[in-house]
């Protein structure tokens, strides 16, 4: 599932249909007991985190979301079906959070007290009054800091209808957004046929932030992850990394806009190649990390590449088909300086890794906490992520293209770059937001073009041969 956001999505006019949490299920959540399973350490920061920025006069939306288009004239009861039955199996769609003091209380409601709300919004006629209509709405209808937190919208035409869905991180990660048209799809094309879709239940998140919290709670400051990450943060001068490349940034002056940056880097059989290739280092992964090192170190001189990498913390496979934000972090550091070649660097990253990837299993804000430094979240984004995503097992991914399927990124504010890649079918794609000026575009845009020629030249050797030369 190629990565994009709403303006670039290029939905067809049509007209829109939108589905909400119905007013008697929002009022009966109100009304509800505290649940004793608490937020997730990541859920927490995230929402502190939007609160913080808020106060600071900054809106920033960070909700996700996917569009996808389903074929043919549709039938609206029977896709309102298929959505309130895809809602009902993710517990943490119906859990939300309300603050008692500066303490962050859950409420859940039961599934049989989910009704949709649907509203027929009217006719659009241009594709850019749509597309800003929908980002103004998901802004306000997917918000971190309000519940319910997502919405459901179809642009319905004669030959097909698109389907849009947008939700808060805090309940959803790129794993649960791209498993969505897939199963939507399906429970649609069973509705239609009226026969039901055999499927197990689907683990609850909910469930999963209280059992990590719980194991997350049983470390202090003397345990052995706490210490590497102390050492990491004073090696980044105290602070958590950033890309390390001139970012045009004003460290006195107000928080940044952000611009889109996306393309496909190289096609399925240059893909297949460097994979090839970098698989006796460790894969894929491995080799995007090494080039980014060597890449930022030829463009900023950083002698040592520090980043944090992001990792599923699906390690359960009952975890596998639940809707959740299952991710945490490993610092690495890489002295790229020191590597005379890619495939150096290719040995330094899996060292790396294989020495810190188990860190990704403890929440970073629950280490942050620990470490008695005031990291009180000025900027909407902790450090800046290099991801790695394959998502071709995932179910659904063969008719992404078919389907017209995106995944969706709100881009607003941040001082911060993050860069997804994802390994689709039809090769590597590339999504990245950043600080919108001349400096961090420049800087950005020959990262990504020294990215791609590294990733053909690799493609373009026999297994096996060294590569010569830094990059």
């Amino acid at each position: 599932m190629r990565i994009t956001d709403i303006q670039r999505c290029e939905i067809r006019p049509g007209r829109l249909v939108e589905w909400t949490l119905h007013p008697t299920t929002v009022e009966a959540a109100m009304a509800l007991p505290d649940d004793a399973r608490p937020p997730s350490y990541l859920q927490e920061s995230h929402v502190r985190t939007t609160r913080s920025v808020r106060q600071d006069g900054l809106f920033v939306p960070t909700w996700l979301g996917t569009a996808f288009d389903i074929r043919g004239r549709i039938d609206l009861d029977v896709l309102q079906e298929a959505l309130r039955a895809w809602a009902l199996r993710h517990e943490t769609l119906r859990s939300g959070f309300r603050w008692i003091g500066e303490e962050m209380r859950r409420f859940t409601l039961d599934a049989d007290a989910v009704v949709l709300h649907r509203e027929d919004i009217g006719d659009f006629r241009e594709t850019a009054t749509l597309s800003r209509y929908l980002q103004d709405r998901f802004d306000v209808a997917a918000d971190a800091l309000t519940w319910p937190n997502f919405i459901f919208a179809a642009v319905v035409r004669d030959d097909c209808t698109s389907v849009c869905m947008a939700f808060d991180h805090s309940n959803v990660d790129s794993y649960s957004i791209q498993r969505i048209p897939g199963e939507i799809h399906d429970l649609y094309a069973a509705g239609l046929e009226g026969r039901a879709v055999e499927v197990p239940p689907a683990a609850s998140y909910v469930d999963f932030c209280a059992a990590e919290r719980t194991d997350a709670d049983q470390i202090d400051d003397t345990h052995a992850i706490v210490a590497r990450w102390r050492e990491f943060i004073a090696q980044c001068d105290g602070k958590l990394p950033s890309f390390p490349v001139d970012l045009g940034l004003d460290p006195e002056g107000p928080m940044p806009a952000q611009k889109l940056m996306h393309e496909m880097l190289v096609d399925d059989a240059d893909a297949a190649a460097f994979e090839a290739y970098c698989r006796p280092f460790g894969g894929s992964l491995i080799g995007i990390l090494a080039a980014t090192g060597l890449i930022v170190h030829e463009i900023g001189g950083e002698e040592v590449f520090r980043t944090v990498v992001p990792f599923h913390t699906r390690a359960k496979s009952q975890w596998s088909d639940s809707v959740g934000w299952y991710v945490g972090g490993a610092p690495i550091e890489i002295p790229v300086a020191q590597a005379p070649d890619f495939d150096s660097a290719l040995k330094m990253v899996r060292a790396a890794l294989r020495e810190n990837r188990p860190l990704s299993r403890m929440p970073i804000a629950r280490v942050l906490g620990l470490l008695g430094t005031d990291f009180r979240p000025t900027s909407p984004d902790l450090y800046s992520i290099v991801s790695l995503v394959d998502t071709r097992g995932i179910p659904g991914s063969e008719r992404w293209q078919d389907m017209r399927a995106r995944g969706l990124l709100r881009v607003s504010y941040g001082d911060q770059v993050c860069v997804w890649i994802n390994r689709l079918h039809e090769g590597l794609q590339l999504a990245s937001r950043y600080p919108d000026n001349d400096v961090a575009y420049k800087n950005m845009r020959t990262y990504v073009e020294r990215l791609r020629e590294l990733i053909v030249s690799v493609a373009a050797r026999n297994a096996g041969q060294p590569l010569a030369g830094k990059v």
